[in-house]
């Protein structure tokens, strides 16, 4: 009987870090294909020059996702938690979220809060299982299709 050797691929290295303007072109492309209103170029670097935390998630040179959030007084706020399509639903957004807590805690916070689509289910289900409560809602916060507005539903997340 022969015996195929078979080798175990190295272990994935995962690493966040911060934004840097040469990484932006990654970011936009990820924007595009995962938003029908995507952030433009001059969100991002109105949020790296304002200081707010964007911080991508990758694996070796590939961007697996990233969140843009700002500190407030004893609170932080998440502007923008992405994670690739290609990657989606295989746990990177919870990551996202452990490391996106982790750093509003650094910063004193002791609330985080969000907005997010009330057509995003699947995003409003991701952040009632971590924990966040729905708070309220935002009317018209959104850009929709045909030039309507959606309303956005406001969670919070004690820390």
């Amino acid at each position: 009987m022969n015996a195929v050797a078979t080798q175990t691929p190295d272990a994935l290295q995962v690493r966040l870090e911060e934004l840097s303007l040469d990484q932006l072109e990654h970011v936009l492309a990820i924007e595009t294909q995962a938003y029908e209103f995507p952030w433009s170029r001059g969100n991002f670097t109105d949020s790296l020059s304002s200081g707010y935390a964007v911080h991508l998630l990758c694996a070796g040179e590939q961007v697996l996702g990233y969140y843009v959030a700002m500190r407030g007084v004893d609170e932080a706020h998440l502007l923008n938690l992405t994670v690739a399509p290609q990657f989606q639903r295989q746990g990177w957004a919870r990551i996202l979220l452990d490391a996106l807590v982790l750093w509003a805690r650094s910063q004193a916070a002791q609330w985080l809060w969000l907005e997010v689509r009330v057509s995003n289910a699947r995003a409003i289900a991701l952040y009632q299982a971590f924990g966040f409560h729905r708070v309220g809602e935002r009317p018209r916060y959104y850009p929709a299709a045909g030039g309507a507005r959606e309303d956005a539903v406001v969670m919070s997340l004690s820390l």
